[in-house]
């Protein structure tokens, strides 16, 4: 991130500095204010790939913005917060214009809440979908028939730069660092397989009240039925979490086993699209609405 050196109190006695890993015990607290549902766990696995900037206000953590840098040519942003007591005074258009800087270049993706899509549209951010976020206590699912020559499996020790390909040409993006880091801590990471090649995969993984599968990337719909069905019957009788795109198809197969619609962010990318190549594998579902 650009150098962002403690700036001058604004007319209202805010001041923006780079977030440190010192700050997250404060940035925790904004979530749990918003009543979103992340961990200190949550929070120390993104920002272990992020930049960040906060917001202080009399020495008290009052707003964060973080980003993510993904290869040469691509960039998330989530986790923009301000405090309830401090919104509708620009903080958080002055956060995002500092996460920002520099990002020129690249495509950046987020996912908005309804009340800050207006500011990232005037950030020059345009919707492009949007998810569905579903969750519930997770019902066993019936297996989804597989054509022959199909099968899942669970991932092997030596599979993270298969994976990580498979992610980058579905998200659109290079990841290799998250999808290793997830990797090695996911409950489940179940690889679906073609004639011995990997051509998909979904993660198990703890998240906020439970846990939440995904990413989950798979060549078509019946695909990644199959690898939701099999991490749903794997944490069946426990909260579970999915976030989909709109258009994947899945609405109707997550609520019959239990994982009900709570929530729909918008899709939004400032810079070129994030379409998947044709007759690659697409993604389904995402990591988590901050990191894409």
């Amino acid at each position: 991130m650009p150098d962002q050196t403690p700036n001058a109190p604004a007319g209202d006695g805010v001041v923006l500095r780079p977030m440190t890993s010192a700050d997250l015990p404060f940035t925790h607290a904004l979530t749990d204010l918003l009543r979103w549902p992340h961990r200190r766990a949550d929070w120390e696995q993104v920002f272990a790939h992020a930049e960040g900037i906060v917001a202080e206000r009399d020495g008290e953590i009052v707003g964060c913005a973080l980003r993510w840098l993904w290869g040469e040519h691509h960039a998330t942003v989530g986790l923009v917060i301000v405090t309830p007591a401090c919104q509708g005074r620009r903080i958080g258009h002055r956060l995002m214009s500092a996460v920002l800087e520099g990002l020129e270049d690249r495509t950046v993706l987020l996912h908005a809440t309804a009340e800050g899509r207006g500011l990232y549209e005037r950030l020059g951010f345009v919707r492009t979908g949007e998810l569905r976020q579903h969750q519930g206590i997770a019902q066993p699912a019936p297996l989804v028939a597989l054509q022959p020559g199909w099968r899942l499996r669970p991932a092997g020790v030596h599979e993270a730069a298969a994976l990580q390909a498979l992610d980058a040409a579905a998200r659109g993006m290079p990841r290799d660092a998250l999808i290793s880091d997830l990797l090695a801590s996911a409950d489940a990471c179940v690889v679906l397989d073609h004639d011995n090649e990997p051509r998909g995969f979904a993660m198990l993984r703890r998240f906020g009240r439970g846990h939440s599968i995904g990413p989950v990337v798979a060549p078509d719909l019946d695909g990644a039925k199959a690898l939701i069905a099999h991490l749903a019957s794997v944490n069946a009788g426990h909260f579970t979490r999915i976030d989909i795109d709109f258009d994947s198809g899945l609405a109707e197969c997550l609520e019959s086993i239990g994982l009900l619609r709570v929530d729909a962010p918008t899709t939004m990318v400032r810079g070129a699209s994030l379409a998947s190549p044709a007759g690659g594998p697409s993604l389904f579902a995402i990591v988590t609405q901050a990191v894409g």
